[in-house]
């Protein structure tokens, strides 16, 4: 089996700040656009809150895509937060590396798929799961070039 490929982000960095519109724009028809720039936005400021404890790791395959993670996504993942219900983790049960999101129910844990072609994994007694950090946001790339 392929080992996962972790990329660690920078920990010395400048963050590069660039313009964000006010405008929202649609997604549904077409509308005029408004130039006004409402200030500038640095990405990793915005999706990175804990730089120490932030890695990056791609998506395999699509059981997460009802939570739109897709194959190849790049997924932002904080270790530094506690885990709860409802949250999107990756987790190494029994020494498998995956993304699921994680459901608490009394004493069951659930790994869950977003995909209704996977099955629900619940924890069994004598297995063991841990949980590197929670899902906090995905990039996604449309275009190549």
């Amino acid at each position: 089996m392929q080992q996962p490929r972790i990329q660690l982000p920078a920990l010395s960095f400048q963050p590069i700040h660039l313009p964000l519109f006010s405008y929202k724009v649609a997604a549904g028809f077409p509308s005029p656009a408004d130039d006004y720039i409402e200030g500038r936005l640095s990405l990793d400021e915005h999706l990175i809150h804990h730089k120490d404890s932030t890695f990056f790791v791609r998506a395999k395959g699509n059981s997460m895509v009802g939570a739109g993670i897709f194959d190849n996504d790049l997924l932002i993942v904080d270790k530094s937060l506690t885990p709860s219900s409802g949250d999107i983790v990756i987790a190494v049960l029994d020494g498998d590396l995956t993304v699921k999101r994680l459901i608490k129910q009394g004493s069951r844990i659930i790994l869950k798929p977003e995909n209704h072609r996977f099955k629900d994994i619940e924890l069994q007694e004598g297995q063991e799961l841990q949980v590197w950090g929670v899902v906090t946001s995905t990039v996604k790339t449309f275009h190549k070039g």
